[in-house]
């Protein structure tokens, strides 16, 4: 489940800024002479106190939980089961530090701590350890067109922090790794049929063999609905993945994972200024091929190469008009396509038995072609080389040191060096205190520093919504923390809490530039381009999450952040929530009945710039619901699960506005969300 923990409730009346005194009074509270005098109540309570997660993500070093050198929650196969939800992003937002939002059903925008542009990519997304950030996609993430079924996904962890030491720019904030399960697992036959409101249908299969060598697994899903109600917003995606594992010798194991999707998707509003944002339809594909080879010689060593290409293509075309100025049928298009191949070799040792290592080299080259989004030279590419390496010592029994460093070079520009230094302090068997800093940097991507889009008719120009800017700088942050992990015997939970300070320098922010007379439609539709804030953005806050089973069959999941936000530019602190929180009460009510109820409340955020940067919007906090009840039964002696879900059930709500389509609409929502009702049946769940 999240392996996640508990919180005073005392504690949620303190500001972000006071650090110290929120940490003593936790410590305090919690303390296990405390905790003792409380009663416990649990089933199975030796096990999961005994046991925390390993985690992978944090510094590339297998560990416990309350080993790591960074605040990481794992969402795992059976809370991902119970929920019951269609897509992954919904799934982020029972992570402390998350905020997620939807423009419509089949656009997702995924941030930790709210900064990012209308296609985020302040946060690395990996499956399996491989990056999916697209430069065919404005170089963020296409999470609708992810291929990637939720069937097959294993579990997610989602590293809460700075971690460009372990993978890179993109990491700036924060990284989530979506791991599939080995091939060799649970093999066998499953199938899923999904109907419901909104047009909702959806299909699974799973089909998978194992042998003492190995497996093989393929996964196919179909995904269709029509969205948010009152928007063009309708899709139909089919997503497939073949992962095999096969092991060649006592010392060698391949890998192998072919993916993809293909799928359409609706967009646009029908009264777009001069139609610059008009309906229409988007159709896409996606592919991925990844190979990996692990070499273990010894228990305590391991050498892993691996190889990817992802390949994606758009085509999104339609026309604007003025009509006012005689102008019709002006060619508009975000058609596009992109190849990305990465290379890496990743050496992890124990150099004693209080010392581990692992270091590794990466090489990658990418290529975009767009001729609409960069005018005048359609092709653009990027080429990457990165080292990095890192150190877990043990110097005493009780605490651990973590000494990390990864230099990365792109195309011309300077070489960026990303520290960290990390201490634990196991203070009891159950308690660990987290404090260190690192510094990471973020390479401006392709589309922010060349991007130039030009509506022309008639050899004039009539708009240039993106202006490019070569000189763009890497902005970077130095983020200070301090954390505590505990496992409580009071209502058998698990508490985690993360004290943070985030300071950016150079920010990348799109900033309007109304001296730029030379479309002749600058009047309404200025030009814009991407800049460096002069003055730092500083996130300073409290996080805090929580997994707490009071009673036999029930599971209560907690997750709150509180957020300072501080910058001259009011935008660009309006782009994070000053608040999130949710709660999840899983119960089994014996004889096959389960259920899970989830309650998210979202603080007021700014999401996104909108085609033309026109006009500021903010959306309103909000509450949501969604739910799930499940039954299992037996036909023909095969199980069958019928599940009953809705998610958006709290009411319609604005999670982030297109400003420009907004700015039409004064402070009327124009992209309400709408309640989504589905039934499903599984034949053979696991």
């Amino acid at each position: 489940m999240l392996r996640t923990p508990s919180f005073p409730v005392r504690l949620l009346a303190f500001v972000p800024g006071n650090f110290f005194l929120a940490l003593f009074l936790l410590l305090f509270a919690a303390s296990p002479a405390q905790a003792a005098e409380l009663p416990v109540i649990a089933a199975n309570e030796q096990e999961f106190l005994a046991t925390l997660p390993i985690v992978l993500t944090p510094s590339r070093l297998p560990q416990p939980l309350d080993e790591a050198p960074a605040a990481v929650t794992v969402i795992d196969r059976e809370l991902i089961r119970a929920t019951g939800y269609r897509d992954i992003p919904r799934l982020l937002r029972l992570v402390p530090g998350m905020q997620v939002g939807q423009e419509r059903g089949s656009s997702h925008w995924v941030t930790y701590h709210g900064l990012g542009n209308d296609f985020p990519s302040w946060m690395q997304v990996l499956v399996d350890g491989r990056s999916v950030y697209s430069p065919g996609n404005f170089d963020g993430v296409d999470w609708t067109a992810l291929p990637v079924t939720i069937d097959e996904i294993e579990r997610i962890e989602v590293v809460r922090g700075t971690n460009s030491v372990a993978y890179g720019s993109n990491a700036f904030l924060g990284v989530i790794n979506i791991i599939t399960r080995h091939s060799a697992v649970a093999p066998g036959t499953k199938a899923s049929a999904g109907a419901g409101a909104a047009a909702i249908r959806d299909a699974g299969l799973e089909l998978g063999n194992a042998s003492e060598s190995g497996g093989m697994r393929l996964n196919a899903a179909l995904k269709q609905d029509e969205g948010f109600a009152g928007l063009n917003d309708g899709k139909r995606f089919t997503l497939a993945s073949l992962r095999t594992d096969r092991r060649i010798s006592d010392h060698d194991e391949i890998m192998f994972r072919l993916a993809a999707s293909s799928g359409s998707r609706e967009l646009g509003y029908p009264d777009s200024t001069y139609n610059n944002n008009g309906e229409r339809s988007s159709d896409s594909l996606n592919a991925t091929l990844h190979l990996q080879w692990r070499h273990t010689p010894t228990p305590g060593e391991e050498w892993l190469l691996h190889y990817y290409r992802n390949q994606d293509r758009t085509r999104e075309a339609w026309s604007a008009s003025a009509p006012a100025y005689g102008i019709d049928a002006v060619p508009l298009d975000r058609n596009r396509s992109s190849v990305r191949d990465n290379l890496e070799l990743q050496h992890r040792l124990a150099l004693s038995g209080t010392l581990r290592a692992v270091w590794g080299v990466e090489a990658r080259h990418d290529q975009v072609e767009a001729p609409f989004l960069y005018y005048g030279n359609a092709n653009q590419s990027s080429d990457l080389a990165r080292l990095f390496g890192q150190t877990e010592w043990w110097f005493r029994p009780d605490w651990s040191l973590n000494v990390s460093a990864l230099a990365e070079k792109f195309d011309s520009d300077a070489p960026h060096l990303s520290p960290r230094l990390f201490a634990n302090w196991k203070v009891t068997p159950g308690d660990t205190l987290r404090f260190g800093y690192a510094r990471a940097w973020r390479q401006p991507t392709l589309f922010e520093r060349y991007g130039d889009v030009r509506a022309m008719y008639q050899g004039n120009l009539l708009a240039q919504p993106y202006l490019p800017n070569p000189g763009l700088q890497a902005p970077h942050v130095d983020s200070v923390e301090m954390g505590y992990l505990s496992q409580l015997k009071t209502w058998n939970t698990r508490l985690d809490v993360r004290l943070f300070n985030e300071r950016i320098e150079h920010y990348i922010t799109r900033v309007s530039v109304p001296e730029y007379h030379v479309p002749l439609l600058y009047m309404v539709m200025p030009s814009a381009r991407y800049e460096n804030l002069a003055t730092p953005v500083t996130l300073r806050g409290l996080e805090y999450q929580l997994d707490s089973r009071p009673l036999p069959g029930t599971q209560l999941l907690f997750s709150h952040t509180l957020t300072g936000r501080s910058s001259n530019e009011a935008t660009v602190a309006r782009l994070t929530a000053p608040y999130s929180a949710s709660l999840s009460w899983l119960q089994d009510w014996g004889n096959r009945w389960s259920s899970t109820l989830t309650l998210l409340r979202m603080g007021a955020m700014a999401g996104g710039t909108g085609f033309v940067a026109n006009g500021e919007y903010v959306s309103s906090p909000y509450t949501t619901l969604d739910a799930r009840l499940a039954h299992t039964v037996k036909f023909d002696g095969t199980p069958l699960e019928i599940a009953l879900a809705g998610t958006n059930l709290g009411g319609r709500h604005q999670e982030i506005a297109d400003r420009s389509e907004q700015f039409l609409h004064a402070s009327d929502p124009v992209n309400r969300t709408s309640p989504m009702v589905w039934l499903t049946l599984t034949i053979n769940p696991k």
